[in-house]
C-alpha cells in the first residue's frame, strides 16, 4: 500500500491516511479468496441498536490476510498498536509482496520492501508523510464514517459485525453541479458488541498507487486489545518533533 510524494499530501490529510496509510502469488495465476462479507439469511428484523463508529484502540494486536485480488495475492498480514503508536505489515521477506505502515510518534510512515514490477535495487526509501498525524486524528476522521447495516461475516468463525463506509472526495463540498472527484474510500467491518475489534477492511482509492485497480482487502482472524509490538524500520527518518 504505496502513496505517491504528490498524492500523499491529499490523502492522507483528507482521508486519515487512506484508512491508516493503512504476498505469496503462488505458482500460476492464484485467486485470493471472495471477500467474506454476507447479509444474515432469513427475514429481517429492524435493527433497532445505536451501533458505535469503529475506533482504533491504543493498544491491540491482531494477524490476518492482506489481499489483492487482480494481482492474485494473499499474504499473511499483523496489525498491532502499542500506546496509541500503530503498525501494519503485510508479507515478509519470503513473500513478492512485502511492506509496513505505521503510526508512530505522531508522524505516517510508509515502506515497501518489495512490490510486482518494482525493483528491489536501489531500495526504496521509507516515505514520512509530511505533516502532524496520530491515532486521535485517525478516530476523528472514523466519527464520519457512515452505517451501512448489520452483516455476517461467513468464514471457520462467523463474526458479527457492524459494516461502516468512511470516504473523501476532492472538490467542492456544496450540493449541486460542481466540480469533485473521489480520492478513496474504506469500508471497516467491526464487532457488533465492541467497535474497537476490527474484523475486516476494504480499501480503494489512490493510496494504492502500485495496485492496477487500486484496491486492496484485509481480512483479521484474531484480534486482541493487548499492547502488541511496534518498531520503526531503521530506514525511516526520525518522526515530526
Amino acid at each position: 500500500m504505496v502513496v505517491s510524494r504528490r498524492t500523499r499530501r491529499m490523502v492522507v490529510s483528507a482521508v486519515a491516511g487512506g484508512l491508516f496509510a493503512l504476498g505469496v502469488v503462488a505458482p500460476g495465476p492464484a485467486v485470493a479468496p471472495l471477500p467474506r462479507a454476507a447479509q444474515a439469511d432469513g427475514p429481517t428484523v429492524p435493527d433497532t441498536r445505536e451501533p458505535r463508529p469503529p475506533l482504533l484502540p491504543a493498544d491491540f494486536r491482531g494477524t490476518g490476510r492482506y489481499i489483492v485480488r487482480d494481482l492474485g495475492i494473499d499474504v499473511p498480514f499483523t496489525w498491532q498498536g502499542r500506546g496509541g503508536n500503530s503498525q501494519m505489515t503485510a508479507g515478509g521477506p519470503e513473500y513478492p509482496i512485502w511492506f509496513t505502515n505505521l503510526i508512530y510518534e505522531n508522524t505516517l510512515y510508509t515502506l515497501t520492501y518489495r512490490w510486482p514490477n518494482i525493483p528491489l535495487f536501489p531500495p526504496r526509501p521509507c516515505s514520512k508523510v509530511p505533516g502532524f498525524f496520530n491515532r486521535q486524528i485517525f478516530n476523528d476522521k472514523l466519527k464520519t464514517a457512515r452505517y451501512v447495516g448489520p452483516e455476517i461475516l461467513q468464514g471457520d468463525q462467523d463474526r458479527h459485525v457492524d459494516h461502516w463506509r468512511v470516504g473523501v472526495v476532492g472538490g467542492s463540498t456544496v450540493p449541486g453541479e460542481f466540480f469533485r472527484f473521489p480520492l478513496a474510500l474504506g469500508d471497516i467491518y467491526v464487532d457488533q458488541r465492541d467497535s474497537t475489534r476490527w474484523w475486516q477492511v476494504l480499501q480503494f482509492g489512490l493510496q494504492n498507487l502500485f495496485d492496477p485497480e487500486l484496491d486492496e482487502w484485509f481480512t483479521m482472524d484474531t484480534f486482541d486489545l493487548r499492547p502488541g509490538e511496534v518498531q520503526l524500520p531503521d530506514r525511516c527518518p526520525p518522526p515530526t518533533p
